[in-house]
């Protein structure tokens, strides 16, 4: 079971009382997150993964794999973190497997992330996708990222609808290139 944690939000207007823009997500009331039954928590082990896939990722060599960096909301400071993309064609779609981690405010209060791979370096703007079109994306993202498939209810084998419930704690953001130049710590 999901549960509700006040936090004080510095971006109201994206997520509303009755969901996103359109509504159709069930989401909290703007002051307040909804974490996944299964919290996640860094720890040695884990940030000494993060730096190691950071060093395949700069040679491209992690399938779907990028560094993200995001501006802290409160500092300032750039944050940079591996990520996970879905990719179809020319679409890519973030995805917040831990639910409303510190990365997911700081994207949302700016707006946009910037994302490395190899020796490519985007700007993206960000939009939260409401829950009918989160659920295939999350569906796909299961099937490619093994390692953070315990933080979902639905398994792999699982119909879209059960994503699509499961949507709300799992923020997914539909990434556009602004073709803007990275300045968030030089990427």
């Amino acid at each position: 079971m999901s549960y509700v944690r006040d936090t004080v939000r510095t971006t109201p207007d994206r997520i509303g009382t009755n969901g996103g823009p359109s509504g159709d997500s069930p989401r909290p009331a703007h002051n307040q997150v909804v974490w996944p039954d299964k919290r996640f928590t860094a720890n040695r082990a884990q940030r000494v993964g993060n730096a190691f896939v950071a060093v395949l990722t700069r040679w491209a060599l992690v399938p779907h794999t990028y560094m993200m960096t995001t501006v802290g909301r409160k500092t300032g400071t750039p944050r940079k973190t591996p990520v996970t993309l879905v990719e179809e064609g020319s679409e890519k779609w973030l995805v917040a497997p831990y639910g409303p981690v510190s990365w997911v405010l700081n994207a949302r209060a700016a707006g946009r992330v910037t994302l490395r791979r190899g020796k490519h370096v985007g700007v993206y703007a960000i939009r939260e996708i409401p829950a009918a079109e989160a659920g295939p994306v999350l569906k796909q993202y299961v099937a490619i990222a093994g390692a953070t498939r315990s933080y979902f209810k639905a398994t792999k084998d699982s119909p879209v609808s059960e994503f699509v419930a499961e949507a709300g704690v799992h923020p997914v953001f539909e990434l556009t290139a602004t073709g803007g130049r990275p300045d968030a710590g030089k990427s």
